[in-house]
């Protein structure tokens, strides 16, 4: 079919493709990735079908297929069976949420940073351990016969979460970003397909997109993972397993209800899907939910982030994982870091051991309430998701505009906040709404200062 035949053919893409960079293939991939930077290709434009493409630019199929591969791999573009291919909503967000330096001239309500006010009892700790007569153990490389009564602490500590688990299934990680690194590295490959909520963790979205594995979005009701929606995924999309964050979900702050966990973990049995169940979020509730794991424990690798309970400074998550997936993903967490660090990994079982974690966690819990009261206090106008106990509320704009807009005059004002689109997912449409960390401020003043500045800001856009 001639070229001439299409002058008059709706297309939403036409690239102007020069035949004589060689390979093809690779020069109409960087076509399409130019277009999409440049803003030529809008987030949500649905592409020519592949076929049609061919015809069009004269070329083979297999030529347009692999074009097509190579920018989905660098999170371009995103399919979905039966819909066609589009360019991701999420193709030109910045998923790295927590910069370099903090932010200078901002109040920082963007990254989900808990209070430090808690953190006396870790300094008291890690000053006893100091005065030890072999110190000098917790600066060298930790061995794994040091580490048995400290998997003990793992397995209290995930038991507080809502999951009861043994020693013999739990692995030490680097922190949650580096468990979850760890879990696609060694149970996926590039082209894998794995279903999280429409709007998630943006870690995912940069390690998926590092192992070239594509996330899928699976439907919500209510801002919460429909089973049914879970189940046509696994019927239709060949998904090899999701991502869930059940528990104060980053970063919609809603909480799964236990007869949907329940629904989740019977569908993962019957399709013999895997759930990477993130439980970071777990002990911001009074009284823990029992989670995913609990009705799938086979199924479920429950990945327990210290980070926003205890203390980011720990670099400590714990893994749980089923024996079938252990020994892979314990391979992966060598490679990626070796060890966890002794001296880390010792204060954190100790705090655990002793109970002072429970005054950590209600320390945490005590201060998140009394900031939340502060935002309930200037937004109570808003619509916004998420209980009283949590570190941040996802706020739903009002009028037109987008979560990306109202991010940026935010930021003019002197504010960070993260809009929907750093969460959205593949072609999904991301909401008009920002997620605000009520703990990010490092003091009262600050939050409210910021709350401020928002409360005017969103009273403007509906005079």
């Amino acid at each position: 079919m001639s070229i001439n035949s299409f002058e008059n053919y709706p297309m939403s893409w036409k690239p102007l493709l020069n035949k004589n960079k060689k390979p093809v293939y690779q020069t109409l991939a960087q076509q399409l990735e130019d277009d999409i930077l440049n803003g030529n290709l809008l987030p949500g434009t649905k592409l020519p079908p592949q076929r049609e493409l061919a015809d069009y630019l004269d070329l083979n199929l297999s030529t347009i297929s692999k074009a097509f591969k190579m920018c989905g791999l660098k999170g371009l573009l995103s399919s979905s069976v039966g819909s066609g291919t589009f360019v991701a909503y999420d193709a030109l967000s910045n998923a790295y949420l927590l910069e370099d330096t903090k932010p200078k001239h901002l109040i920082e309500m963007g990254a989900t940073l808990p209070d430090n006010d808690s953190y006396k009892l870790l300094q008291l700790q890690l000053k006893s351990m100091a005065q030890e007569t072999d110190y000098e153990k917790w600066f060298g490389y930790g061995r794994a016969g040091d580490s048995l009564w400290q998997k003990d602490a793992a397995v209290k500590f995930i038991k507080r979460g809502g999951y009861e688990t043994t020693v013999d299934h739990i692995l030490f990680a680097n922190g949650g970003q580096n468990a979850i690194t760890a879990i696609l590295a060694s149970l996926y490959k590039s082209g894998d397909r794995i279903g999280a909520d429409s709007h998630t963790y943006p870690g995912l979205k940069t390690v998926a997109a590092m192992f070239g594995i594509h996330i899928i979005p699976i439907k919500a009701e209510n801002h919460i993972m429909s089973p049914s929606a879970f189940e046509d995924a696994c019927k239709n999309e060949h998904i090899k397993g999701i991502y869930v964050v059940p528990d104060y979900h980053n970063p919609t702050a809603c909480c799964m209800p236990v007869e949907n966990r329940k629904e989740i973990a019977a569908i993962a049995k019957k399709y013999n899907q895997i759930i990477i169940e993130d439980a970071t979020y777990n002990l911001h509730h009074k009284k823990a939910y029992p989670a995913i794991a609990a009705f799938a424990p086979e199924q479920t690798i429950y990945v327990a982030s210290l980070s926003k309970s205890i203390a980011p400074g720990l670099r400590l998550a714990y893994v749980a994982a089923p024996k079938q997936y252990k020994e892979l993903i314990s391979k992966a967490l060598y490679n990626l870091n070796i060890s966890v660090s002794p001296l880390l990994a010792e204060l954190a079982a100790r705090t655990i051991v002793s109970n002072q974690f429970e005054d950590l966690i209600e320390g945490h819990l005590h201060e998140a309430i009394c900031r939340n009261e502060v935002f309930d206090r200037y937004l109570a106008d808003c619509t916004c998701l998420g209980a009283d106990i949590g570190i941040f509320r996802w706020v739903l704009l009002p009028g037109k505009i987008t979560g990306a807009q109202f991010e940026l005059l935010a930021a003019q004002q002197g504010v960070q906040v993260y809009a929907a689109e750093r969460f959205v997912v593949g072609n999904s449409s991301p909401e008009r709404a920002v997620r605000v960390a009520v703990c990010a401020p490092e003091t009262t003043e600050e939050l409210e200062h910021g709350l401020i500045i928002l409360k005017r800001l969103l009273d403007s856009i509906l005079s």
